[in-house]
């Protein structure tokens, strides 16, 4: 069983999945430190919310009130050998009103192409579904990010469209999005 609103932990293979805590906010910055280069163009809401240690406690504690809220869950995934934070899933922009939901990825360098994110993902769609009823999950995803588009589609997720210019990254340069939709 892994609950929403407790930080019970489920195992896969040699990691295990859970909501993020305050506790875990040193980890969770020296994650985001680690893979801020490549992160901070299509996360950049989180890398600049954990540019300090600070920050990041103060963004983990704002996250609790969110997750109470309903409004978003940050799923980590956990080296349980290394005991070290090593990706993020999270669930955003949801509307509970058809239920839906967005979701995005991420894996440390250092452990992609190893399959840990691709199983991580469909198990935290597969809790969204059975636990609270999402009806459709969607990614919106640049279609230069080539590892993220076979992530979704091994996941089963269809493209829907382009959004075109729909998104300004942090250099400044307005980029197209894939839009990828599944459906329960």
């Amino acid at each position: 069983m892994f609950p929403f609103f407790n930080y019970k932990s489920i195992k896969v293979e040699n990691y295990k999945i859970q909501l993020l805590n305050t506790e875990q906010s040193k980890a969770f910055f020296q994650l985001i430190d680690a893979n801020r280069k490549r992160l901070e163009d299509f996360f950049a809401g989180t890398v600049k919310h954990t540019r300090t240690l600070e920050d990041t406690l103060r963004y983990c504690q704002e996250i609790q009130n969110k997750i109470k809220a309903k409004t978003y869950f940050p799923y980590i995934i956990i080296d349980i050998k290394e005991a070290s934070i090593i990706g993020l899933i999270d669930v955003k922009n949801i509307d509970w009103s058809i239920p839906k939901a967005e979701l995005g990825a991420f894996i440390d360098a250092k452990y992609e192409g190893q399959g840990i994110i691709t199983k991580s993902t469909n198990y935290v769609i597969e809790e969204l579904v059975s636990k609270h009823q999402f009806k459709k999950l969607y990614c919106r995803v640049a279609n230069r990010n080539k590892r993220s588009i076979k992530l979704v589609l091994n996941a089963g997720f269809k493209l829907e469209g382009i959004l075109r210019r729909d998104y300004k990254t942090t250099k400044g340069e307005i980029v197209d999005l894939n839009y990828y939709g599944k459906l329960f």
